[in-house]
C-alpha cells in the first residue's frame, strides 16, 4: 500500500524575522525625520513661561503708573476742593469786614458814660461777631506802634517828625486783615517821616 504524500515542510530560519526587525529598529533610529516629541516641546515651554512673564510684568507695572495716577488725581481734587471752599469762606469774610467797621465807628463815637450800656452791648455784639470769623482763619494786622510795611500797610497821611523812628506807624485809621496769612485789607495808618532824610533822599534821587 502506498503512503500518503507529505507536504513539505518550510523550514523558518531562527534569526530572519528577529533580524528584519532589528534592522527595521536600526532604520527608524538613523532616520533624521523621527524627532522625539519630548525634546522638541521643552524649547517652546521654556518660551512660553518667557512670554507669560514679560506679560505679568508688563500688566504690573501698568497697574502701578494707574494707581499713583489715581493719587494723583485725588489729591489735587482733594487740594482743589478745600481752595474752593477757603475761597468761599474768603469771599464772606471780605463782605463782613465792613460791619466790624461800623461797629467800631459806633463804638468811637459814643464814649459819653451816658452811653455805657449801650457801647457794653455793641461791644458784646462786636466780639461775637469777630470771634465768629477768627476761627475761620482772620487775623487782625498789628499796625499802631510798628513800622511801615508797603505789604500789610497803606499810609496815607505822613508826618514830619524826629519825635519818633522813620517809618513808624502814629496812627491807624482803619484796622488791616490777613486770612491764612494773605491780605484781605492792609490797614490805613499815618506814618512819621524825618523831615531831613526826606529832603536828603529827594536830593540823592535828583
Amino acid at each position: 500500500m502506498a503512503e500518503p504524500k507529505r507536504e513539505e515542510e518550510k523550514v523558518i530560519p531562527i534569526d530572519g524575522p528577529r533580524g528584519e526587525r532589528e534592522n527595521d529598529s536600526s532604520e527608524a533610529s538613523s532616520d533624521p525625520s523621527a524627532v522625539d516629541p519630548q525634546a522638541t516641546s521643552e524649547p517652546s515651554l521654556a518660551a512660553e513661561i518667557q512670554r507669560l512673564k514679560a506679560e505679568k510684568e508688563e500688566l504690573l507695572q501698568t497697574m502701578i503708573r494707574r494707581q499713583a495716577d489715581f493719587e494723583n488725581f485725588r489729591k489735587r481734587t482733594e487740594r482743589d476742593r478745600q481752595e474752593e471752599g477757603r475761597r468761599g469762606v474768603e469771599r464772606l469774610i471780605l463782605d463782613l469786614i465792613p460791619v466790624l467797621d461800623a461797629f467800631d465807628r459806633a463804638l468811637q463815637a459814643h464814649d459819653d458814660p451816658a452811653y455805657e450800656e449801650y457801647r457794653k452791648g455793641v461791644t458784646m455784639i462786636r466780639k461775637q461777631l469777630w470771634d465768629a470769623i477768627a476761627k475761620h482763619g482772620v487775623q487782625r494786622i498789628e499796625a499802631a506802634g510798628k513800622i511801615f510795611d508797603p505789604h500789610m500797610h497803606q499810609a496815607i497821611e505822613r508826618l514830619e517828625t524826629t519825635e519818633y523812628p522813620d517809618g513808624y506807624i502814629v496812627a491807624v485809621f482803619q484796622d488791616g486783615y490777613m486770612f491764612h496769612g494773605r491780605v484781605l485789607r492792609p490797614a490805613i495808618v499815618r506814618v512819621a517821616v524825618h523831615a531831613g532824610e526826606s529832603e536828603t533822599s529827594r536830593t540823592n534821587d535828583n
